[in-house]
């Protein structure tokens, strides 16, 4: 793993365990990064010397501001497309704003990016876009973004429209269902897409190699399942600024995903890594059948003649 900023990721790991839980000790800190312990201790010795570990090895002012460059800040949502294997519920409903088991399939994204204090919530919409503004009530650090040509372009146009906003910033797909909310963390090393290591999988995959994805296609083997959620270094918000406005003007680009931009097209640009999650952490609803699954209130009985 590369260094970023100024803490080796075993510093970085040593930090966010104390901030996190201040009894936290290295091996449990080991177990839950997968860094050696002795790697750990290391760093720990270094944090102190430092002055961002005091004596008992709780985390100091200067830790704390050691940590800021990897503090997630933003997010954005891209919720602008109609959801058409979810009709007939979403004729009158975008599919984000669809409850299940008794609130909106994008709440469980907005009170995940709450609970860790998330500065700007950018929400790209598109079809039906004025219902959006509903949520504001209780998300007040909302802003909605129109994507004019939502209807005529994938979801590149959508990514396109929020290109500033990047930066420190974890970005969704708002058809996703978050059943895990500590997955979606305060500080983050580098960024990196959400996946689920599998043997095989017939849909949107990432071939990781030696930590780093290194492509992006659907259907594969010794894979990791593909989420649509990831999140944006400093850095590589900025890359993203520049690229994903030079791919959307190239006529043959408009109809790709936004992701094929770092993974695919630009995937030079960027080192990303993995954040490994299970099928129980997050719930992809892309169709009708997918929500009956999920919230058997929409498993609708043939009505008898």
């Amino acid at each position: 793993m590369e260094q970023v900023g100024k803490l080796t990721y075993a510093q970085f790991c040593v930090l966010v365990g104390r901030i996190e839980d201040r009894s936290a000790t290295l091996d449990g800190i080991s177990l839950r990064e997968g860094v050696p312990a002795a790697e750990l201790e290391r760093a720990e010795k270094s944090l102190v010397e430092e002055g961002m570990l005091d004596s008992r090895g709780q985390v100091t002012l200067s830790g704390e501001r050691a940590l800021e460059p990897y503090r997630a800040r933003r997010a954005v949502l891209l919720a602008s497309g109609f959801g058409s294997r979810m009709l007939p519920i979403t004729i009158n409903t975008p599919k984000p704003l669809v409850r299940v088991k008794g609130r909106r399939i994008i709440e469980s994204l907005l009170d995940a990016l709450v609970a860790i204090d998330i500065e700007e919530i950018y929400i790209v919409v598109g079809y039906l876009g004025e219902q959006f503004e509903l949520l504001k009530r209780d998300y007040p650090n909302i802003t909605i973004v129109y994507n004019p040509v939502y209807d005529t372009t994938n979801n590149i146009s959508s990514a396109t429209a929020v290109k500033d906003h990047f930066q420190n910033c974890y970005a969704f797909e708002s058809d996703l269902y978050l059943e895990n909310p500590a997955l979606i963390r305060k500080y983050r090393y580098r960024s990196g897409y959400v996946g689920v290591p599998v043997q095989s999988t017939p849909d949107w995959c990432f071939d990781v190699e030696d930590g780093v994805i290194r492509d992006l296609h659907k259907g594969g083997t010794a894979c990791y399942h593909m989420f649509g959620i990831s999140y944006w270094s400093a850095e590589d918000g900025e890359k993203l600024a520049c690229d994903l406005p030079a791919m959307f003007e190239r006529e043959e680009c408009r109809q790709r995903f936004w992701d094929d931009v770092p993974c695919v097209l630009c995937q030079d640009h960027y080192q990303l890594g993995i954040i490994p999650c299970t099928f129980d952490d997050i719930s992809e609803i892309d169709s009708l059948e997918e929500l009956q699954e999920i919230d058997s209130a929409y498993r609708f009985e043939r009505q008898s003649e």
